[in-house]
């Protein structure tokens, strides 16, 4: 079976279960695919959680959970040193992170020290606890929940850990059918903890190695480095997209093309990701927030302005 045909199956797996909501299994498959993590901000119940347990157990990867609290320190995260009376040496007891798919659930939800605790292994596979460097598990991939800023309780991602994030999208409530569909499922015991894995984590590292492979010509890489420099140049925004965003644009526009089954990437692709990639990474300056002025409409304009290569 070709690494296409895999990812196709992992992704009917999925959607068997996530009813009526295939853009949203797509864009989790594009994460995975492309080596990135992915923030879901939603209102509670709407299936974030369901959605990662899931994917974990369609391809047979470990699985973590961690519910973020305001009392959550980092080492329930990272992992602590226990100090071992018989040997009379510190061992290392694993935190959640020690899985390949970990579930940050409501991370807005913990302290500033806590979020950050995840930094390190986003961004370079490890964590350091006690000046000991550990391994994550490969692949690895955060799926971390959020609910609106607005709710009582929370705390705002720093853009430091808002950049970490491949993509950023939410689910929305279901339409009338697709919620009566869930329901009847639920009522025949089709419930997520019933899915059947379809392939390995081996595949998915197979399925990134070949994406990594998709072509990207030089026009193509100009017309995302001119979405991205628009959002530094413009005006209402007080922070533009950084040099992690466009490599985080050119991976998810290769992983978009392999799912449309091209080994060469074009500008539908980098259309067609391009929101979820950019606009969390985006900071609106104060008269624009006083305007109500929107990221995705604004962002959305720029990516219309840049001028689209010819194929």
């Amino acid at each position: 079976m070709t690494e296409f045909e895999l990812a196709k199956k992992l992704e009917e797996n999925i959607n068997k279960v996530f009813v009526g909501k295939a853009e949203v299994v797509e864009n989790l498959l594009l994460c995975l695919f492309a080596g990135g993590h992915l923030l879901l901000e939603d209102v509670p119940g709407v299936g974030k959680t369901t959605l990662a347990g899931v994917l974990a157990r369609s391809m047979e990867g470990s699985f973590g959970r961690i519910q973020f609290t305001p009392d959550t320190l980092p080492g329930d995260v990272t992992g602590v040193s226990v100090y071992n009376m018989k040997t009379c040496e510190f061992e290392y007891r694993a935190g959640a992170v020690m899985n390949q798919i970990l579930l940050a659930d409501e991370i807005n939800r913990t302290s500033p020290k806590t979020q950050a605790s995840l930094l390190e292994a986003m961004a370079e596979g490890q964590v350091t606890v006690d000046g000991a460097v550990h391994r994550l598990p490969d692949p690895f991939m955060v799926i971390a929940t959020q609910n609106p800023i607005e709710f009582i309780g929370t705390y705002a991602l720093p853009e430091a850990q808002m950049d970490r994030f491949m993509m950023r999208i939410s689910i929305g409530y279901p339409e009338r059918r697709q919620e009566i569909l869930m329901a009847e499922q639920f009522l025949n015991g089709l419930t997520p903890d019933k899915v059947e894995p379809v392939c390995k984590t081996r595949d998915v590292l197979q399925i990134r190695k070949a994406v990594s492979g998709i072509t990207v010509k030089e026009s193509l890489l100009a017309y995302m480095e001119d979405i991205v420099t628009l959002t530094r140049e413009e005006e209402r925004f007080l922070l533009g997209a950084s040099p992690r965003a466009m490599l985080a644009l050119l991976r998810a526009a290769q992983a978009k093309a392999f799912l449309q089954g091209r080994d060469y990437v074009k500008p539908d692709d980098v259309r067609a990701v391009a929101v979820q990639v950019l606009s969390h990474r985006l900071v609106l300056s104060a008269e624009a927030r006083m305007q109500s002025a929107g990221r995705d409409g604004i962002l959305k304009k720029l990516i219309l302005k840049a001028k689209v290569p010819v194929e």
